[in-house]
């Protein structure tokens, strides 16, 4: 987190383009004077190697006010502003640190009606050290009220006097998207009051080249009609010593009990194994925090008893913890070891009272609950107070083993899921896929994180973003890329399965195809290997239609052929029935001509080549 000093104010930023441009044109010819006019700050200038300053040191902006007191921010040029009692409510409080895909970013240390963001216009914001990625809290505002949000070109700057230029996307405050928010609040100060209204902050990530040491970042120039936002900035350390061993993405927020004191006890899969361990859980898509009382993990006995004592876990030295909205918390390491292709349980004490909670809908796997006010029983070695069984894994989004190669992320939708997979038996294409691994010598021996969602779509969004939903089948898989894939530990490569469900939805190849095109050029940027999976068949499924199978031709056609991927795993040859090849053959079907069964999971996995993961 960066350090906070007294912000330098700027009472000009949100004069028009031409007044900007103009400003910039007599700076750059060396009449300095016409400051004390334009109110423009001397980091405003286009010069070409500017002194880098700590970002709070060049806040130019007011964002946030207090709802009695709305008039001291001003964050658009129209007089409106983030509500201080709203953030606060999230958990969103000064000077916190809110981590997001991996990155710790400072939420500003100033109070309602100060300046807390910097205008980018070119200023060059000091921050020195090495990472996998750079993260923005970010947000853009338009005095004319456009929609569109803001971008620009910025440069990063290597103390080996190298430097490499980066593109920063704001989504519009009011009107960006909400699948792509880290934290959506529930109303808007204005001059005239508080109105009932979501506002937006977003994190948006970028490369940079990690065997390099930063030195400086230059923010993009203005150059459009809207206001691009910084708020915070930080480098993503990369997750050297660690490898994921079992993942699984949000797919909604879903509304629970309430839970009154409860216990929930989650049964995980592992893939790779290591004689450390440290977990991570996501208060993804909520608008307040949620209180951990106590974690534990041990290896799972019979249902819901532990085999051994269970081993707590601390979060920044402290049992419990607190995780604001939007942002996620891994415990720290502990000395347990955990086997590879073993069930593990995963206890967390929720000491209040919750009504809702980012969830993993479905898990094809039974997971446990203690009864209102049954109090901590994380320590519970047996397995009497879980009288309740859960189908869905809430909070909990990762296990994490130390060493280990790294790991490959399976994203998918409802077959990489595992639905028609035998319940509790790990027979899911990514849990063979890491036997596999495990069974052999020639290639590393990768964690695979599951990463899929049923009902999940590539270029369409299910769930909305925002609130308790029903709808539990995630935003897109294009919108949870950086989440669910770039931001996964030690993450190598990404096989991508998906795209049944948009065909079936009636979405066209070619939108498939753009969506699948992007993410793979965003993987590529990363430094991330992207292998892509062929569409299996669904002939026989009720809304698999003359037109959807065009559509999944199509599709398969790019994947075989297109250079874009590193490499292409043929799913649908697999299970295809040569003599009817919109169906699958009969011996891979799990009796609704979607979803394959065990048999089909593991033609699936066979038609890994091992060799082409990394």
């Amino acid at each position: 987190m960066l350090r906070t000093t007294q912000p330098m104010v700027d009472t000009a930023r949100h004069r028009p383009p031409a007044a900007r441009a103009f400003a910039a044109a007599v700076l750059a010819a060396g009449a300095v004077c016409a400051l004390a006019l334009t109110g423009a700050p001397a980091h405003a200038a286009g010069a070409p190697h500017r002194e880098a300053l700590p970002l709070e040191r060049l806040f130019d902006n007011r964002a946030v006010s207090d709802d009695a007191h709305p008039q001291d921010a001003d964050f658009d040029g129209k007089g409106s502003s983030y509500s201080a009692q709203d953030l606060r409510a999230a958990g969103w409080t000064p000077g916190r640190t809110i981590a997001v895909d991996g990155a710790a970013l400072g939420w500003p240390r100033t109070r309602p009606g100060t300046p807390d963001n910097v205008v980018a216009d070119g200023q060059a914001v000091r921050l020195t050290g090495r990472g996998d990625a750079l993260s923005f809290l970010v947000a853009s505002s338009s005095p004319a009220g456009e929609r569109s949000g803001s971008d620009g070109t910025g440069t990063i700057r290597y103390r080996d006097g190298s430097r490499s230029p980066y593109r920063l996307q704001a989504p519009d405050w009011r009107h960006g998207p909400l699948t792509t928010k880290v934290v959506g609040l529930p109303h808007r100060n204005t001059s005239s009051g508080r109105r009932t209204e979501t506002t937006r902050l977003y994190v948006v990530t970028v490369p940079v080249e990690r065997s390099r040491e930063i030195d400086a970042v230059v923010l993009p120039a203005d150059g459009s009609t809207s206001d691009l936002h910084v708020f915070s900035l930080a480098l993503r350390a990369p997750s050297n010593g660690w490898t994921g061993s079992w993942a699984a993405s949000t797919s909604g927020y879903a509304t629970v009990g309430p839970w009154t004191d409860r216990t929930l006890r989650l049964i995980v899969h592992s893939s790779a194994g290591g004689p450390r361990t440290r977990i991570r859980l996501e208060n993804t898509f909520s608008q307040q925090p949620v209180r951990i009382g106590r974690a534990t993990v041990a290896l799972q006995g019979r249902g819901a008893a532990a085999d051994g004592r269970p081993v707590p876990l601390a979060f920044a030295g402290h049992r419990a913890a607190e995780i604001p909205a939007g942002a996620q918390q891994f415990s720290d390491p502990v000395g347990f070891r955990v086997p590879p292709d073993t069930n593990l349980l995963v206890s967390i004490h929720l000491p209040g009272t919750v009504r809702a909670l980012p969830v993993h809908s479905y898990s094809n796997q039974v997971s446990y609950l203690s009864a209102d006010g049954a109090g901590d029983r994380t320590g519970d070695r047996g397995g009497d107070a879980y009288g309740q069984q859960l189908d869905g894994w809430p909070l909990l989004t990762g296990v994490d083993v130390g060493g280990g190669p790294g790991s490959v992320v399976a994203l998918g939708d409802s077959i990489t899921d595992g639905e028609r997979a035998t319940p509790g038996a790990n027979g899911r294409w990514p849990d063979l896929l890491s036997r596999r691994l495990l069974g052999q010598h020639a290639v590393p021996r990768l964690g695979v994180l599951n990463h899929g969602i049923s009902g999940n779509r590539v270029a369409s969004d299910r769930y909305a973003g925002e609130g308790t939903s029903t709808v539990r089948s995630g935003v897109s898989a294009e919108h949870r890329l950086e989440r669910d894939v770039l931001a996964q530990t030690s993450a190598r490569t990404v096989v991508v399965f998906e795209g049944v469900n948009d065909i079936r939805a009636g979405t066209k190849a070619d939108e498939v195809i753009g969506a699948l095109t992007r993410m793979a050029d965003v993987a590529h940027r990363r430094g991330m290997r992207v292998v892509a999976a062929t569409i299996a068949p669904c002939g026989g499924f009720f809304d698999c239609t003359a037109e959807a199978e065009a559509e999944r031709v199509a599709i398969n056609r790019h994947l075989r052929n297109s250079p874009v991927y590193d490499a292409v795993f043929d799913f649908d040859a697999a299970i295809r029935d040569p003599r009817h090849p919109d169906r699958m053959l009969p011996r891979f079907d799990g009796g609704d001509h979607l979803h394959p069964n065990d048999a089909g999971m593991k033609a699936f996995s066979d038609a890994i080549d091992l060799r082409k993961l990394l």
